[in-house]
């Protein structure tokens, strides 16, 4: 465990994708979809091999504070802050680094969503050692998966040359590539070079706020203002709201020279859906995932969820049912990512109760 080692979880956003389980006021990394633990508090968990938890820092929404409060009651009550609105991930990085600049010009940070799942935890916190042993050569550093099959809901990095790094596999990150159709993805597979990009980055204070000032100057000297004032400012609303919403990704790392990336191989998922979930959990003989009270008739292949009432199946293959208290969920496998037009059109009717 290191004392210079920082962790900042990022435990915005809404998941819709996941709704009706995920809801504006309980997200999916509020909730517990893969295990008796919230996936914020099992991406607490996996940092404590690294990190002390006075060295944690989670952003998130300011109506998710006090659950986020209460489910990491270890973590310092002040280092949980609450954004006034969603500004993507960059200003969140810069803001806490400016935090830690005068606690600890040492500093290495690492930046970790907090709704993501890793089945291998030990191979995670061994990959992430070597991401700050090369975070301290200077190098923004991001972590990438080796893809396993042609991922079009995924961003991807291009690996160029390999970097030295004792232990483990690194790359000088060539470039950046948007979520690509089927056949660029297939063509990513094919060329062996191509890793998902995880959304994880590890880097010294110093660096990123070097890399903030030449990329982002604006947004860097608003958070300056914003620090110097203090979060607990009555100006501190409007002045996050001014901020230009940007994520890491399109801010810093495309624009940025100096930019790495280590692969990670340990189980790795964003559980960016309904069939996502379904391909992590534990099947039956029928290859169903059941939680809940289900009666299944010649029902194969499915995800099915309920919270109280009995769900009855027949004849069900490759699809998706969720029931809550107030909503049911019936969508084929193949059609999980369309889950968001549900609560787009639940916005466009200001159906507000169901959101």
């Amino acid at each position: 465990m290191s004392s210079h080692l920082y962790a900042i979880i990022l435990a915005g956003g809404v998941g819709s994708r996941l709704w009706p389980r995920s809801r504006k006021l309980q997200p999916k990394q509020l909730l517990d979809l893969v295990s008796t633990r919230t996936m914020l508090q099992e991406t607490y968990d996996r940092i404590a091999a690294l990190t002390p938890p006075e060295n944690v820092f989670v952003v998130t929404n300011r109506e998710y504070v006090e659950q986020v409060r209460a489910q990491l009651p270890d973590a310092p009550p002040a280092q949980i802050i609450g954004e006034p609105e969603g500004r993507g991930t960059a200003p969140p990085a810069a803001l806490v680094a400016l935090l830690l600049r005068e606690r600890d010009p040492d500093a290495i940070t690492i930046i970790l969503p907090a709704d993501h799942v890793i089945q291998k935890t030990q191979s995670f916190v061994d990959t992430l050692r070597a991401a700050a042993a090369l975070a301290n050569q200077k190098y923004l550093v991001t972590l990438g998966v080796t893809p396993t099959y042609p991922e079009t809901g995924y961003g991807y990095i291009e690996a160029g040359d390999a970097i030295a790094l004792d232990g483990h596999a690194a790359f000088h990150a060539h470039r950046f590539r948007e979520k690509p159709n089927l056949e660029t993805a297939q063509e990513f597979l094919e060329r062996g070079n191509f890793y998902w990009n995880s959304g994880i980055f590890i880097w010294r204070g110093d660096a990123i706020l070097n890399a903030f000032a030449q990329h982002m100057p604006q947004t860097l000297a608003q958070l300056q203002k914003i620090v110097a004032a203090g979060l607990d400012a009555p100006t501190f609303d409007a002045a996050w709201r001014a901020l230009e919403s940007e994520t890491l990704d399109f801010g810093i790392m495309e624009r940025a020279a100096r930019v790495a990336m280590t692969p990670l191989d340990a189980g790795w998922n964003d559980v960016g859906s309904w069939s996502a979930l379904y391909a992590l959990m534990p099947h039956d003989a029928r290859e169903n995932v059941v939680q809940g009270n289900h009666i299944g008739v010649h029902t194969r292949a499915s995800f099915i969820y309920g919270e109280r009432r009995l769900i009855a199946t027949i004849g069900l293959e490759n699809m998706i049912v969720v029931d809550t208290d107030d909503a049911l969920l019936i969508c084929p496998q193949d059609r999980a990512q369309e889950v968001k037009k549900i609560v787009d059109e639940l916005k466009r009717r200001q159906a507000h109760e169901y959101l």
